[in-house]
């Protein structure tokens, strides 16, 4: 197999990018997150948030994405290299879980935040 160089390398990234797209929309959690980034702007809006905000909000919720892309990847591995119960494989995947908790904690801390700071403020 060669390696795709230039343009047809761009192209073909891309390609896997939607397949792991489509595969990562087939997760309940990150159908959930996308919800709750779509509610995020909507609440942005209501309180007259600015630019800056709205980008801030968005990167965030992009690394919750990517966070959560990582988490279905290591639970895949561990599950197709130790179908059976390990520590090592609960560790993998606890660890998974943990990263993709932060991220939820600093997506709410943000979005309450700029949203107290709208209202009260």
């Amino acid at each position: 197999m060669t390696k795709e160089t230039g343009f047809r390398h761009f192209m073909a990234a891309a390609g896997y990018s939607w397949a792991g797209f489509l595969r990562v929309f087939r997760e309940a959690a990150f159908r959930q997150e996308l919800g709750f980034f779509v509610a995020a702007l909507i609440m942005l809006l209501l309180v007259g948030a600015d630019a800056t905000e709205f980008v801030v909000t968005t990167l965030l919720f992009l690394g919750l994405f990517s966070i959560e892309a990582m988490n279905t990847a290591v639970e895949e591995v561990i599950d197709r290299i130790s179908p059976e119960i390990s520590i090592v494989g609960k560790h993998a995947k606890d660890l998974g879980s943990f990263a993709v908790t932060c991220m939820i904690a600093a997506c709410c801390l943000y979005l309450g935040f700029v949203i107290c700071r709208h209202l009260f403020f």
